[in-house]
């Protein structure tokens, strides 16, 4: 019981995830119940993965009428925390859209149904979804989340800004190395070479260039022996800060987040990275024709994995988990509600919809589908879901880059620091 009132607690200091949704959940053909249903969905996103759900709610609706669904949104961090309450009193969604790096924290406190029994039935199809995809969301044999799409890590640039610039266009085997060079060539120009790395994401990626890994196999440490990579990594994310070649955190003190405030969409930066189901959304705000490049090398092959994009879980308080479990069917496999989605969450995990939707879809995600393809055969293996304990060290690891781009602390200490208090986190003895 202690345990529980402990990682109870966890889930109430994590950050915050947007959103929570309600409607009846039925499919065409099923057998609707005397009584109405209403389902509980909750998700995290932007705008246009907003809009674009509540369409597919709707759909949803229109083709099973007996069902209704009450939804619920908001930003990543704050979802979260509104998350957080419900998870203490078990009291969750029936359907909660899952990252990640929260997987292992909420299958642990037993919060999340088994998903297996209702893919072996049926009543959840996967014939066309590759097994990699459906492991992702896999724990310990049980699979306590189905993933909504693929995603990759990647660029995003315009290429008229560069040229403007004078900078080359990066190819497929750009490296650290040229990306230096890139901001050297900016120094006084008042041009960004890009905008935030999210610290936890990036260095992941940088480890595996290097054969290493964030967390060790069995959870319990970090995964890389050598701070020198953290170093490394870091020092230079801050000689690029002090440079002003990259945003310090007080950027975000601002309303950065609308385009008319960000500076890659003022034509400022000359990169904004992320995952490839962002494209879409930026590429819309940006207004412009916009590329894709992959992560700076080298060895871009051994960071590069193909990830879940994000999960759809379902609670274990949930009273209609069938109706659930038939929804999320939906969501994945109709062409129509696919069509909606643009692939926002990521390219389709549904083999059938993606070689379908790639005969009717604009050039935008058309770019997304060719890239995902260019991973697949230039990428390795995902890592395993990120352990009990990952938010913690991810909420240190963002302190302490906050700290290095204000020039707060050296790397020297940073790295000492880290290991530390993420080695106490995950070992238990924090």
């Amino acid at each position: 019981m202690g345990r529980w009132m402990r990682m109870i607690g966890m889930l109430c200091l994590m950050l915050t995830l947007p959103g929570c949704v309600n409607q009846l959940d039925q499919r065409p053909g099923m057998i609707v119940e005397e009584e109405p249903i209403t389902l509980r969905i909750a998700w995290w996103g932007g705008e246009f993965r907003n809009n674009a759900t509540i369409a597919v709610i709707n759909l949803y609706e229109k083709l099973n009428p007996h069902v209704n669904i009450e939804y619920e949104y908001s930003s990543f961090n704050e979802y979260w925390r509104k998350l957080a309450p419900h998870a203490a009193g078990n009291a969750l969604p029936d359907i909660i859209q899952m990252d990640i790096s929260y997987l292992s924290q909420y299958s642990s406190l037993q919060l999340l149904e088994d998903m297996t029994p209702y893919m072996l039935s049926g009543l959840i199809d996967t014939t066309d979804i590759e097994k990699e995809q459906l492991e992702s969301g896999s724990l310990n044999g049980k699979t306590y989340g189905l993933s909504l799409g693929v995603n990759a890590m990647l660029s995003i640039y315009d290429p008229e800004v560069l040229k403007a610039n004078d900078i080359e266009l990066p190819t497929d085997t750009w490296t650290w190395a040229d990306f230096d060079r890139m901001g050297e060539q900016l120094l006084g120009k008042g041009i960004y070479l890009g905008t935030y790395f999210t610290p936890e994401q990036f260095f992941a990626y940088y480890l595996r260039q290097y054969g290493s890994k964030l967390y060790a196999e069995d959870g319990k440490r970090l995964g890389y022996e050598d701070d020198g990579l953290f170093i490394e990594y870091f020092g230079r994310m801050q000689q690029l800060a002090e440079k002003k070649l990259i945003f310090a955190p007080d950027i975000w003190t601002s309303d950065i987040g609308q385009p008319d405030n960000d500076p890659f969409y003022l034509g400022e930066a000359l990169f904004s990275w992320g995952y490839s189901n962002q494209f879409i959304s930026t590429a819309q705000r940006y207004g412009k024709p916009l590329t894709i490049s992959p992560m700076p090398g080298p060895n871009s092959q051994d960071g590069l994995f193909l990830k879940p994009g994000m999960f759809f879980s379902m609670a274990g308080n949930s009273r209609h988990k069938e109706e659930a479990a038939k929804f999320i069917s939906f969501f994945v496999n109709d062409l129509d509600a696919n069509l909606l989605l643009k692939g926002e969450r990521g390219v389709p995990v549904s083999s059938s919809v993606k070689e379908r939707m790639k005969l009717v879809v604009e050039p935008e995600l058309a770019q997304v589908f060719d890239y995902i393809d260019w991973v697949a055969d230039n990428s390795t293996q995902m890592d395993p879901p990120d352990p009990v304990g990952a938010p913690e060290v991810t909420a240190v690891l963002r302190e302490l880059y906050d700290l290095l781009l204000f020039g707060k602390i050296t790397p020297e200490q940073a790295a000492v620091e880290f290991r530390e208090r993420a080695n106490g986190i995950l070992g238990g003895k924090l």
